[in-house]
């Protein structure tokens, strides 16, 4: 099978995971510029030449996932077959032509038409442009550990292999955020959605904030300075939605989350007057 070419623009926040340890759903554009959701993907326990970032383009081999019915998803056959080949970086203006030309191709701006097209199983990724973004926030998990009985157990699992083989794994679980992040926002209609960020850089930049300050509502603040004052207020900011597989299928009022932020700057700068 001939690998496919794909530019990653998605990663999510690591997800616990018995069989794999830890999970990462990513997703990007084929070169016909249609999305592509690969999973699973146990990324942190690839090798290092194989842990893509955003913007590279890799190529592997992928099949249609069968636990998967969504449009978009697919699975790497065989992660021997995947290589990463190159960046398209940012440029001094940071307008990202390149990502842009892209990325912005097929824009979404209808909640009702992008929940319609999931109800039907057409789609459940989009590039998506808030009319008008109204609030960033967050809240508590209500559990801020990963399940300690499904931790126990894969350290029983590890025990067994490091018997076996002769030596410890030294692999470490993601910590678990303690908060979730939302962006409140109306589309084109004025029709108002509250959707969590479920974005890697999200939680690299909480963790990032809290280790400087050692305090969590201040890391919080900080995240908010990010993703309001700058993506918000500054930048040309879209949005990368996608359905959860549960709630693509129980056609929920709302299925998607957000799973990545495109914040390039303006094209043309605002006038003041």
């Amino acid at each position: 099978m001939a690998p496919k070419r794909i530019l990653i623009t998605v990663k999510t926040y690591p997800v616990f995971s018995i069989k794999y340890q830890e999970l990462v759903c990513t997703a990007g554009f084929l070169e016909d510029g249609s999305w592509i959701r690969i999973y699973p993907v146990p990324f942190r326990k690839m090798d290092l030449e194989k842990q893509y970032q955003k913007y590279h383009w890799i190529s592997a081999e992928v099949e249609k996932n069968p636990k998967d019915a969504r449009p978009e998803s697919f699975r790497i056959i065989n992660f021997e077959s995947l290589k990463v080949e190159g960046e398209i970086p940012t440029d001094k203006s940071g307008v990202w032509e390149e990502r842009r030309r892209i990325v912005l191709a097929n824009v979404q701006t209808s909640k009702k038409k992008i929940i319609e097209d999931a109800h039907n199983n057409k789609l459940s990724i989009v590039v998506f442009k808030p009319k008008k973004f109204l609030k960033f926030e967050w809240e508590p998990e209500e559990e801020r550990e990963w399940d300690p009985a499904k931790i126990a157990a894969l350290e029983d699992d590890r025990k067994q292999l490091d018997i076996f083989n002769g030596l410890a794994d030294p692999f470490k679980i993601v910590k678990k955020l303690p908060y979730r992040f939302y962006y409140e926002f109306e589309d084109e209609e004025g029709v108002s959605s509250r959707l969590m960020i479920e974005d890697w850089e999200i939680g690299a930049l909480y963790w990032k904030c809290f280790k400087k300050t050692k305090d969590e509502q201040e890391a919080c603040n900080l995240v908010k300075k990010k993703y309001w004052d700058d993506f918000v207020l500054r930048k040309d900011t879209h949005l990368f939605l996608g359905t959860t597989k549960e709630y693509h299928f129980k056609k929920a009022p709302n299925p998607y989350l957000i799973i990545g932020v495109f914040p390039p700057k303006e094209l043309f700068q605002k006038s003041l007057f």
